[in-house]
């Protein structure tokens, strides 16, 4: 007895600190000091469901939903396990499930405000899901929104230069007139007037009739005729930083063009750097402008002497990401071989609906770039490899030994990620410290060992694997004995994890990488999830 009550006096001490380690966003440190508690005390199902909300801030929801799955069996009465779990599921972008969960709090606790509001948030977008599956058309009926747009046409066009054609013509009249008036009497020169004053008419309305150009009244950074150059680059990038908007004809022509670009490429990206020169591969960068600024204040331009690989999901949870994506998209349209692009589990429609991209572009452009964006994302390559010897991929990889190079090469990437297989799992998998393989702490892809990926790099004569996805306090982790980097570039994660960023530049040919890390600069007033779904919100 005396054993039992000095194991839960360690418990409830253990979950104290635990909860001192949440408040101070240390959400790691929170999730091992619950599971001390837990195993002294397994039968709290407020230590489960305190360690599933730890799991839920680090986007961890597979881990979240299975402890709060437990704290439900150890006390079917318990509201918050249901809470949590409906909060993972909702992270998964899973709205039905969630809505079950939450019309279990709902009936557990009739008065509580707070889960009328989110239950209620929960049914609209249910309700909302439905539709769009109901007038969604079939998948052989859906035509490329892209074949359909000529950012050409958008701007001043034609029609609107009327009034400057009726200008020209009424002065090319009056000077006409005058010289009429002032030499009645040679009939050469009267003809010579109309002559003359008929050639400056059809010169005028042949000139603003090509004139296609935008308002007058833009006074952003502009495209001349087809070719992106540096100077628009900068200027663009300018007047994102003070918070100026880019054209709709601009911001078309640059994601067109970045689509054609990326259809010619394969699925997997074979990339040479020649002796000597360098190569720098970013992680995450999430809609955080003002850091994907500092990187380049920090590590230069791309260009073909100073190339980057940016490895997926630059979009959604900042509020910048409109910013970010047509600033890679411009600079590989400026110089393909100066920037390389690989998708990321963030770049997908499901994705993009509830963690802000969606929001932002319908607030910032329009609808009909939404669509634009989810198609060219289908056309992102999955994995790049550096020199034959680095292997670069978003997420990680797979749950079946013998994956070769030419496998991920065959992958049909023209599509929203599938939830299983070879491209989810290189969008959506996780190292794990224990040799093997184990469930994903996120609900989706899996786990996989320091084995897994010495076989992997054996079977294709690799030396390196470099992924992303994952925040890490110091912006990167080595793991896997030296064989696996993770790496994350976005510092201070949603203003509020306090990790730093990084970045790896590796130099040819022996391709040692050389870790840069960096903090969090300031921005503009703008929240994190600012254009995210209302209910996810809710939460975060």
């Amino acid at each position: 007895m005396e054993a039992e009550k000095s194991n839960d006096s360690k418990a409830e001490e253990l979950k104290l600190l635990a909860n001192e380690a949440f408040s101070a966003r240390k959400y790691s440190q929170a999730i091992d000091l619950y599971t001390q508690a837990i195993e002294l005390k397994s039968e709290s199902a407020v230590y489960w469901a305190n360690r599933a909300f730890a799991h839920i801030r680090l986007e961890e929801y597979g881990s979240a939903i299975e402890d709060a799955t437990k704290a439900i069996e150890v006390d079917p009465k318990y509201s918050k396990g249901y809470y949590r779990r409906g909060a993972a599921h909702l992270g998964l972008g899973k709205f039905k499930e969630a809505l079950k969960d939450f019309q279990q709090v709902k009936k557990m606790c009739p008065n509580d405000p707070d889960a009328t509001k989110k239950l209620k948030e929960c049914e609209k977008a249910v309700t909302k899901l439905k539709f769009e599956e109901a007038i969604a058309a079939p998948e052989a009926e859906r035509h490329s929104i892209a074949e359909s747009i000529d950012y050409k046409s958008i701007g001043k066009g034609r029609n609107s230069s009327v009034p400057t054609k009726m200008a020209i013509a009424a002065v090319t009249v009056a000077v006409m007139a005058v010289v009429v008036m002032l030499f009645r009497s040679s009939m050469t020169i009267i003809v010579a007037a109309i002559v003359v004053g008929l050639l400056l008419l059809l010169g005028a309305f042949g000139w603003s009739g090509r004139n296609t150009d935008v308002e007058p009244q833009y006074s952003g950074a502009r495209i001349e005729g087809d070719i992106i150059t540096l100077d628009f680059v900068k200027k663009m990038m300018d007047d994102f930083k003070n918070q100026k908007s880019l054209h709709k004809r601009y911001a078309y022509q640059i994601v067109l063009q970045t689509r054609e670009r990326l259809q010619a490429l394969p699925s997997l990206v074979d990339i040479n750097v020649p002796d000597g020169k360098h190569f720098t591969v970013c992680g995450d960068v999430h809609g955080q402008f003002y850091d994907l600024l500092n990187i380049f204040e920090l590590n230069g331009l791309p260009s073909e002497e100073n190339p980057y690989l940016f490895n997926g999901d630059f979009v959604d949870r900042g509020s910048f990401s409109l910013e970010v994506i047509l600033t890679l998209f411009a600079f590989k349209c400026m110089s393909p071989s100066a920037i390389y692009l690989a998708r990321g589990n963030h770049e997908s429609k499901s994705m993009n609906k509830i963690y802000g991209f969606e929001g932002e572009v319908r607030s910032k452009l329009s609808d009909s770039f939404v669509e634009l964006f989810a198609e060219v994302f289908c056309s992102l390559p999955l994995a790049h490899v550096i020199n034959q010897k680095v292997f670069v991929v978003h997420g990680g990889l797979f749950s079946v030994d013998g994956v070769k190079l030419s496998d991920i090469r065959a992958i049909n990437r023209f599509c929203e990620p599938p939830e299983e297989g070879l491209m989810c799992e290189l969008l959506w998998s996780d190292p794990q410290p224990l040799p093997g393989r184990g469930p994903s702490k996120r609900g989706v892809g899996l786990s996989f060992g320091a084995d897994v990926t010495k076989r992997f790099l054996q079977e294709n004569n690799l030396d390196l694997v470099v992924r992303s996805h994952e925040v890490k306090d110091e912006g990167y982790e080595v793991d896997h004995d030296g064989k696996l980097i993770t790496v994350f570039s976005a510092p201070n994660y949603c203003d509020q994890m306090g990790n730093k960023g990084a970045f790896i530049r590796f130099e040819a040919p022996d391709l040692k990488p050389n870790i840069v890390t960096f903090s969090a600069v300031p921005h503009p007033d703008v929240k994190p999830m600012a254009y995210a779904n209302n209910f996810l919100r809710m939460f975060s």
